[in-house]
């Protein structure tokens, strides 16, 4: 038995319609900014200050991405892109026909912060294109789930569920 209530699974999906706009364009900007930018024969980044790094426009966005994803892990019912699917999208739509374990969304959220966190620390650190490589593998993930309802995070939930990494007090099946 389990103790979670059901998300309507459509809304991560609408979610991620949003966050993978947002996460284009960041990788969009990873492209031609700071990170993938070569002056002569050594990369614009490496020479840069952390000010500097700090200022590029892909690094903004992709911290208010990461917050986001920060946002969606600790309290996903407040996260915006959540409200504006309960408030706006939601009352338009019939009722879905089941509702879904809202962990593996979560834990998906984790992991998309975990990406682009890592980008954002490689890109502060000065590591070319770090950047762009993390929000595009982002965006890949987001825009599988959008598109085609594929959840890449929800995946790997299961499966570390499944070799008991993780959810081990929760009974399923055998």
């Amino acid at each position: 038995m389990t103790t979670t209530t059901g998300i309507d699974p459509r809304a991560p999906r609408f979610a991620a319609w949003i966050t993978s706009a947002l996460l284009l364009v960041a990788t969009l900007l990873g492209l031609i900014g700071l990170s993938a930018t070569r002056r002569s024969s050594d990369w614009s980044i490496t020479s840069a200050s952390l000010a500097q790094r700090t200022l590029d426009p892909a690094f903004v966005l992709t911290v208010a991405i990461a917050a986001l994803f920060l946002w969606g892990l600790l309290s996903p019912s407040s996260q915006p892109w959540s409200v504006l699917f309960r408030t706006l999208v939601r009352p338009r739509l019939s009722p879905p026909a089941e509702l879904e374990d809202p962990r593996p969304p979560r834990f998906a959220q984790g992991v998309g912060l975990l990406v682009v966190g890592l980008g954002l620390v490689l890109h502060l650190a000065g590591v070319p294109l770090a950047l762009p490589v993390a929000s595009a593998a982002a965006f890949i993930a987001a825009f599988l789930n959008a598109a085609f309802g594929f959840c890449l995070g929800c995946q790997l939930y299961l499966l570390l569920q499944r070799t008991r990494t993780i959810g081990r007090g929760v009974s399923g099946r055998g």
